[in-house]
């Protein structure tokens, strides 16, 4: 089964640019993936282009094969962005496989581990199908408040959810990391306060911390037996988790900017993270989160897959979960559901606790190529941030 063209389709989501990517086989199946880094889709556009010229006429069924072909063959090695774009690709073969042998993809991966995918997301994100809290609530948990923090943190339990994951507070568009640390701090004091033990606390640091300002944190809310704090440094400074981990205990998630398994090899091995935030879509797609899933699980390092995209991220990251023993909570930001008339998912997000187990051949997401085009991408940024004095820092 020879591949016969490759298409990248950017569309505007609400909220988020989705980089969907098709493989057209001459069989007659179209697999169909998703390309992480999609506020450089561009970018990817460009890379598959290239990539393209020689991966038509290849055989589709070598997956293995042609990732490495990608990830060497333009000499320097697979980056954030060639990443991504082979992402893209990878999912779709994956999917064309399943489809060609009738089978969903967890099933090529060595089969169900589990029965249902817990999932987990962001206050912000339950809100926009307002089944949590209202906008005002929303802004004043944005804005640090730890009263309605708690209060929002009541509601969700209330409504069946196990975990509850904040981010780092931010001063409009200035970052103070000390400011914003003994905000965050008093927000979980509060909750822990208002609802106990039973849920499940996460904080998302988003790399926007020095190593010394990560271990001041983690040491204030080591009481509050946190369930992960997520990438607390910069994603360049690696070997900053080694110090982190000397001082302290809490559990720590960390690589939704890595971009393949050689990034992730030392901070597992060496045992200085307890959750490999894998993000499928730029760290070249199923073929290595599978890989990067391995290394962790002799290590009891589970996997906490990074989902900031839509449905056919999801899609890919569930079929991981499904069937790595070592899978954690899955992260939905965005129902399977964004854009019904051009996605149609072969799952559900049940409650916003839980994803269903998919059962069509592939990765269970139907693509319509032509409903996309009413959705053109565009050309959109993140929050760019600077501390009090002018200086650059992460968003």
């Amino acid at each position: 089964m020879k591949i016969t063209d490759i298409q990248v389709h950017p569309i505007q989501a609400p909220g988020r640019t989705l980089v969907v990517v098709t493989v057209s086989t001459d069989k007659g199946i179209t697999g169909v993936g998703e390309a992480g880094l999609q506020r450089r889709w561009k970018a990817i556009v460009g890379a598959i282009e290239h990539m393209k010229k020689w991966l038509i006429g290849q055989d589709a069924s070598r997956i293995e094969y042609l990732w490495q072909r990608m990830a060497r063959g333009g000499f320097y090695p697979a980056d954030w962005l060639i990443g991504s774009a082979i992402a893209g690709i990878d999912i779709a073969l994956w999917d064309i496989k399943g489809k060609e042998l009738g089978v969903p993809v967890y099933e090529l991966l060595g089969g169900r581990c589990r029965d249902h995918v817990e999932a987990f997301t962001n206050p912000a994100y339950l809100n926009r199908s307002q089944t949590v809290a209202d906008d005002g609530l929303i802004q004043r948990v944005e804005a640090s408040d730890p009263e309605a923090t708690a209060e929002l943190a009541q509601r969700i339990q209330d409504k069946g959810f196990k975990y509850f994951r904040i981010g780092l507070p931010d001063q409009g568009d200035r970052l103070d990391p000390r400011l914003s640390v003994r905000q965050c701090i008093r927000q979980f004091r509060a909750v822990r306060d208002k609802v106990g033990d039973d849920l499940e606390l996460m904080v998302d640091l988003h790399t926007r911390l020095s190593p010394e300002e990560a271990i001041w944190f983690c040491r204030e809310v080591k009481p509050l037996n946190m369930y992960a704090v997520e990438d607390p440094i910069r994603s360049e400074h690696m070997h900053g988790y080694r110090r982190i981990r000397e001082q302290t205990t809490v559990p720590i998630a960390a690589g939704e900017q890595w971009a393949n398994k050689w990034e992730f090899r030392e901070p597992i091995e060496k045992e200085w993270i307890d959750f490999a935030r894998i993000d499928i879509c730029i760290a070249g797609g199923i073929s290595e989160a599978k890989k990067i899933a391995a290394m962790a699980e002799p290590h009891f390092i589970k996997t906490l897959m990074h989902n900031p995209l839509g449905p056919i991220c999801t899609a890919a990251s569930l079929h991981i979960d499904i069937a790595c023993d070592n899978a954690g909570p899955q992260e939905v930001l965005f129902s399977p559901d964004i854009l019904p008339e051009v996605m149609q998912c072969d799952f559900q997000l049940r409650d916003g606790t839980r994803l269903t187990i998919p059962t069509a051949p592939g990765i269970g997401v139907t693509f319509d190529a032509e409903a996309a085009k009413d959705y053109p991408a565009e050309m959109t940024e993140p929050p760019h941030y600077h501390r009090p004095d002018g200086s650059y820092t992460n968003y």
